[in-house]
């Protein structure tokens, strides 16, 4: 990626790992240790949606930019494919898995249909962890200096001839 690109991806991941963070592991159980139940459960689903909102938004963009990425290395490379490209993936597919599939589950098993609660409640806390993860290690990778030898070093310019 480019040098400013590159920047503005790092910098995005990184709001959205904050973000993540701060939901998840903050907010949330804050919530659950200073309301009652019910409320702090209405006020966690409203926050998550936001999260899940704004995790669509920066995940698309960070997907574009890593797609912009490998379409410009093809052909030093020889694949579309990139770690940061599956990072991104992988959290936009925990966002949609774990908030728009499991979701509307809980709020099925809250009144006593399909699977438990506790059981549902598990599985979108893995996706949740898996997205947190991923969206770490992406802004790490981002944020980290390019290796020697990547695309726009005058040193591994393509053949002329």
């Amino acid at each position: 990626m480019s040098a400013l690109p590159r920047r503005a991806a790092a910098w995005l991941a990184g709001v959205w790992c904050g973000l993540v963070g701060a939901v998840g592991f903050v907010a949330a159980p804050l919530l659950f240790a200073t309301l009652p139940r019910g409320d702090a459960g209405r006020v966690a689903t409203r926050l998550f949606a936001v999260d899940a909102a704004l995790g669509l938004g920066f995940g698309t963009v960070l997907l574009v930019l890593a797609l912009q990425d490998a379409k410009r290395n093809t052909a030093a490379r020889g694949s579309r494919f990139s770690v940061e490209m599956v990072l991104a993936l992988a959290a936009l597919f925990s966002v949609v898995a774990g908030h728009y599939a499991i979701e509307p589950m809980l709020a099925a098993a809250a009144h006593g249909e399909g699977p438990s609660f506790a059981t549902l409640h598990g599985v979108a806390s893995v996706f949740f962890v898996v997205k947190f993860v991923a969206v770490a290690v992406l802004a790490w990778r981002l944020g980290r200096a390019p290796a020697p030898g990547a695309e726009g070093d005058a040193t591994t310019a393509a053949p002329t001839s």
